[in-house]
């Protein structure tokens, strides 16, 4: 890794700092060891381009072809991948001028991850902080492992990650083993490959993926009331999300306490909307690719695979993603294996591998179907 400051980022952080930790020599300047010809190698040699933070000033220069530094002269040679990670107050992001200059680097080619949300410099807070670092360091793996395709570009694409929870009484629910980290390697992966993402996150307990837009929820009905929302317009809909069959048909308003004399009170449940039955037979748009999962152990009815066939008949969607989680396995791990279920009879096996991995490959198959 080559670290290619800009004057005012050296302000920030020196020159020694960033050669500690990357492990190689700053470049600086456009004139030095001249005989390397650093404005054009280093662009040339790149695999991938990050700039981040990404200014309201370097995005204009940027956009308008400047190469009045190092860093300009190294955007206009390279021909690999570029991400952009801007921070900046949020009505700098949302001027008119930098909306203008974000649209013309998406339009070349450029990957311009949306600001976070959150504290900005002083008392200010809103949107323009710089997503969480571990997240760009993420986002850029996804662009790396595509080399930089954006196959999803110009598309929407809504996914569902997490839990849901149906509370009990104050303090307990019922809930389920999901930690939202496959559901958010997928946003990551059609983000990287040009798509706007909504996530519609069930109690995640994990960062906000860089780059799109994240809505929190708890319970099974409002993840069906923010998917159905969501859904409208979208290109493609991935119900990674374990929603909960059941709720309680009333809640307590005080914390249920112990009887005395040992006995457990009796909970009746009623089933809860099929979210994902539903976003497949009302779609929100002509054409929309519907991918569903299904979290499997198989029993003396069935296989696993025998289940989320008729799982996949009964649904309706497009793609069913299996998981056989015999034993626990799959829930808070970084890795899956799973077999993708096609409505037009087709099964693809995904080999043990990263979630992340995963991702990619369910987005494959989402971009054959759109």
């Amino acid at each position: 890794m080559t670290v290619v400051p800009t004057a005012a980022a050296l302000e920030f952080v020196g020159a020694p700092t960033w050669e500690a930790l990357s492990g190689k020599a700053v470049a600086t300047e456009v004139f030095e060891e001249i005989t390397e010809v650093p404005h054009v190698r280093l662009g040339q040699n790149a695999d991938l381009v990050v700039v981040a933070p990404a200014t309201a000033n370097t995005l204009a220069r940027a956009a308008h072809g400047l190469a009045d530094d190092l860093l300009t002269n190294v955007l206009l040679t390279a021909r690999c991948p570029v991400v952009f990670a801007p921070a900046m107050h949020t009505e700098m992001w949302e001027h008119a001028a930098t909306q203008e200059n974000v649209a013309t680097l998406r339009r070349r080619g450029a990957l311009v991850i949306d600001p976070a949300e959150g504290r900005l410099t002083g008392k200010d807070t809103g949107k323009g902080r710089l997503p969480d670092p571990a997240e760009i360091f993420e986002f850029a793996q996804a662009v790396l492992a595509r080399r930089g395709a954006t196959d999803l570009a110009g598309r929407h694409v809504v996914v569902s990650a997490g839990g849901t929870r149906e509370y009990l009484d104050p303090v307990r629910f019922l809930g389920n083993r999901s930690s939202g980290i496959q559901g958010y390697a997928i946003a990551r992966a059609a983000a990287a490959r040009g798509a706007e993402v909504t996530v519609v996150a069930a109690n995640v307990a994990l960062p906000d993926p860089a780059g799109v837009k994240v809505a929190h929820v708890e319970t099974t009905a409002q993840l069906h009331d923010a998917m159905t929302t969501y859904a409208v317009g979208a290109d493609a809909v991935v119900m990674a999300a374990a929603p909960a069959d059941f709720r309680p048909t009333s809640v307590s308003e005080a914390k249920i306490k112990k009887a005395a004399d040992g006995s457990a009170p009796s909970i009746e449940l009623t089933q809860n909307a099929d979210i994902l039955r539903e976003l497949s037979q009302h779609r929100g748009k002509p054409g929309q690719v519907v991918v569903g999962f299904a979290a499997e152990t198989g029993d003396d009815t069935g296989s696993v695979l025998d289940l989320a066939r008729a799982k996949l008949a009964r649904k309706g969607c497009d793609l069913l993603v299996v998981n056989d989680v015999s034993g626990g396995a799959v829930f808070g791990s970084a890795d899956n294996e799973a077999v993708i279920l096609g409505s037009d009879g087709t099964a693809a096996e995904v080999p043990a591998g990263t979630k992340a991995a995963l991702a990619q490959v369910i987005c494959d198959h989402i971009v054959a179907r759109l």
